[in-house]
């Protein structure tokens, strides 16, 4: 079960909002939840818990590129939107996959396929992704993504249960955080 919110910076502080998640199916989808929740287009950090496992912080500042973090990328690996920031960490993207675009069954464009039909390999195991590196126990992003919010790295580092919790301690937001809990 996953816990998600987003907090938008405003001139008064912290809005929180729920994050569904049931239509993010990338992170251009998160990133993209993340700006319509903005307040001209200031800072948007985004929340995604799955049951104390691992927990995940994306923060977006107007156009700019989303800055990741997750607590622990190879729990967050075998989960479906885990796999979605520790993919983007590692510099895995799928939609560059050059095997996709060739006709490696031996057929024409229309014609029946020569080929039995092949079992699917699982998408969040790093070991069917022939090349892909598994990810690495423990925390794997950019550290400072909250240091000018006044969480450092070590901070971040060293939140565990109630991550999620603290992290909106910390920013001033924990009142906000629990409208939405």
């Amino acid at each position: 079960m996953y816990f998600a919110a987003l907090l938008a910076r405003t001139e008064d502080g912290w809005e929180a909002s729920d994050m569904e998640l049931d239509d993010v199916e990338s992170l251009t989808d998160l990133t993209d939840l993340a700006r319509a929740a903005a307040v001209d287009d200031d800072t948007v950090v985004a929340f995604i818990e799955q049951e104390d496992g691992w927990f995940g912080v994306v923060r977006v500042d107007g156009e700019d590129d989303p800055r990741i973090f997750v607590s622990n990328a190879a729990s967050a690996a075998r989960s479906s939107y885990g796999s979605m920031l520790t993919d983007e960490l590692l510099g895995r993207d799928e939609d560059d996959d050059e095997l996709d675009e060739l006709d490696l069954d031996g057929t024409e464009d229309g014609e029946e396929e020569a080929v039995a039909a092949y079992e699917e390999e699982d998408p969040d195991d790093s070991e069917a992704r022939p090349g892909a590196d598994p990810a690495p126990v423990g925390p794997l992003g950019d550290l400072d993504l909250l240091a000018d919010l006044g969480v450092s790295r070590k901070q971040l580092l060293a939140l565990e249960e109630d991550a999620l919790g603290e992290l909106a301690d910390a920013l001033g937001a924990t009142d906000v955080l629990e409208t939405v809990r």
